[in-house]
């Protein structure tokens, strides 16, 4: 990790800073899952389900990348054995932001694990990888992978996975750089109620033997 940035666990101080970034690393899946109302609901209910700290969206499941004391970056790494507790914390965040309304989100939301599937056992799965837009490109995005990939081996996982919407040929470009490789495409065939399509995500592995 470069010596200017430091990753650390998230705080649920720091929800101002990185809900934004959490939302922008799928910002079209989340507002297609999350968004019942309004376009910018997805952010608003991301925001409460940081705060609260469990589950999948938490800040407890996060970290932080800062940059002279400013976070600018967001990741998060799980395993399999997570993914019950994930689907128990969404449903109850779920019916509590939404009431009654959640059951949809919730039907959404289990439509869309058929584009980005729980994670698979014994895989250390990465997900919410975000960089502030502001500072893409100067390589905050490959150092905070490494890092995540070098924490992922020295706890004895096998393989890396992640996935990555098509539309963003960008990013694939720096996992495959840096060794994953794509294993599916899964394809998207609904479209998102606010005019944008719900893009086909591919699936990468990398192998950390």
């Amino acid at each position: 990790m470069s010596t200017d940035l430091e990753v650390r666990p998230c705080t649920v101080g720091d929800a101002d800073a990185a809900v934004p970034l959490i939302h922008e690393s799928g910002p079209i899946a989340f507002r297609h899952v999350f968004s019942q109302r309004h376009r910018d609901e997805s952010l608003q209910f991301l925001a409460r389900a940081f705060r609260a700290g469990d589950g999948q969206f938490g800040w407890r499941n996060h970290l932080a990348v800062e940059r002279q004391g400013r976070v600018v970056a967001t990741a998060a790494v799980w395993d399999a054995r997570a993914n019950f507790l994930f689907t128990r914390v969404a449903a109850r965040q779920i019916l509590g932001f939404y009431g009654v309304a959640g059951l949809a989100v919730a039907w959404r939301g289990l439509q869309f694990e058929r584009i980005v599937k729980p994670a698979l056992p014994g895989v250390a799965y990465i997900g919410h990888v975000a960089v502030d837009p502001a500072l893409r490109g100067a390589g905050i995005g490959r150092a905070l992978l490494g890092h995540l990939l070098q924490g992922a081996r020295a706890q004895g996982y096998a393989k890396a996975a992640l996935d990555v919407a098509d539309s963003n040929p960008r990013a694939r470009a720096l996992y495959e750089g840096l060794g994953f490789r794509r294993v599916a495409t899964r394809r998207a065939a609904r479209p998102e109620r606010w005019g944008e399509r719900v893009v086909d995500h591919h699936y990468l592995e990398c192998p950390l033997e």
